[in-house]
């Protein structure tokens, strides 16, 4: 992890970005939690890192290759948590395993996991992006098991949705993130009626 990473959480920026392009995305992914991506400007990014939105197109064509850009950093995160589950012995163990890790980077990244999901641009740019959708069909392949009825597709896309949604509510701003952790899952456990 760089210094650029550590000031910004623990966003690991894929290692094919250059060390210009890491700063724009770090300061995008800082804006897109703040503001949405709706609202987020190049001007925005550039003043963030000091540098003119000129440079930021020379780094980057469009936004869209910014937001691809954030998109594939935590699509990253997603898939290792999904490769880390499709390697467990069993479905039970690999829903256990998935939804711990779901619901943990949800918990850290509240403001940026509420954004990835709900922000109109990202929504509609993410239902677009084949890459994304694919990952998303084998997050739900493991979460509703070989037994894809409609049951259990409309509770593995209701949990995923409930999480990120539940992450960064208003009504849950106060609890620290060990405590949102527990009762998330909890209510994961309990909707795929998995051990607690």
């Amino acid at each position: 992890m760089s210094s650029d990473d550590a000031a910004t959480g623990d966003v690991a920026v894929p290692d094919h970005y250059s060390r210009a392009q890491r700063r724009i995305i770090l300061a995008a992914f800082e804006q897109f939690a703040q503001h949405g991506v709706s609202a987020t400007s190049l001007q925005m990014i550039a003043d963030v890192i000091g540098v003119t939105k000129a440079a930021v197109y020379h780094q980057f064509k469009s936004k869209d290759d910014i937001v691809l850009a954030v998109a594939e950093t935590e699509m990253a995160r997603l898939e290792a948590a999904i490769t880390l589950a499709d390697a467990q012995r069993d479905s039970v163990r690999a829903r256990e395993v998935l939804l711990t890790r779901v619901i943990d980077v949800a918990v850290q990244r509240r403001r940026l996991y509420s954004v990835m999901q709900s922000d109109p641009y990202m929504a509609r740019f993410l239902a677009e992006h084949e890459p994304f959708r694919r990952l998303m069909e084998r997050l739900f392949a493991i979460l509703a098991g070989e037994d894809l009825d409609s049951d259990m597709r409309v509770q593995a896309a209701m949990l995923y949705s409930a999480i990120g949604s539940a992450a960064s509510h208003p009504l849950v701003v106060d609890l620290d993130d060990e405590a949102l952790r527990i009762h998330l899952t909890q209510f994961a456990r309990t909707l795929f009626q998995l051990p607690h």
